[in-house]
């Protein structure tokens, strides 16, 4: 996880430092993005026993829009599964997490043109299902995240993009029939690669 975040700020960093010049400009275009990857989500607990997650796959899409040459919005919803157990190894069953996500990128101008770097942040909707025997439900929060990513245009139309993406939430209650039982911690860090599409 520390070595995802340190990622993450180096990815921004190197944003950030980006000259100006000639980035391929999306002012006023519109774009689906559909992206996969990876999640690496942090640790949580039930009935006092620390719970282990493993890395999880995430998948997703949305939309992208540029609202002005070096500003743009976007938003989009992703689905990640991942097991959790306890240190002894034992399976305590899977954890799963809807993300709507909405924010901003500032894209940095570069002297590629097919290259353009990015930085953002936003809100996040966390719907989260913890399915394990004896069943369990968890609680929806609200987070935010803050990402570093760089699409290479293709075409005017079609870019391929890799994205490192960190969600800070607060922990939440699990809750099993018998009451409070736990708390899931729906924080995590993607790494996603993915296309858009942009229509005009």
């Amino acid at each position: 996880m520390k070595r995802l975040i340190a990622l993450l700020c180096l990815t921004l960093t190197v944003a950030a430092g980006s000259g100006t010049a000639l980035a391929e400009n999306i002012k006023g275009r519109l774009g689906i993005t559909g992206k996969i990857g990876f999640y690496l989500p942090g640790d949580s607990d039930f009935d006092n026993y620390k719970l282990e997650t493993d890395a999880g796959f995430i998948g997703g899409g949305g939309l992208i829009y540029g609202v002005t040459d070096n500003l743009a919005a976007e938003v989009d919803v992703t689905y990640t599964k991942f097991g959790a157990e306890l240190v002894s190894g034992l399976d305590q069953g899977d954890f799963s997490v809807t993300n709507i996500a909405m924010g901003v990128q500032y894209r940095f101008d570069t002297p590629q043109p097919k290259l353009s770097p990015y930085a953002g942040g936003g809100i996040d909707i966390l719907i989260s299902d913890y399915d394990r025997p004896g069943g369990a439900d968890v609680d929806p929060t609200v987070g935010v995240h803050l990402c570093g990513g760089l699409d290479y245009f293709l075409t005017k139309h079609l870019v391929l993009n890799a994205e490192v993406r960190g969600v800070v939430a607060p922990e939440v209650d699990i809750d099993a029939p018998g009451g409070k039982s736990g708390n899931f911690d729906p924080s995590g860090v993607a790494g996603t690669f993915g296309v858009r599409l942009f229509f005009n």
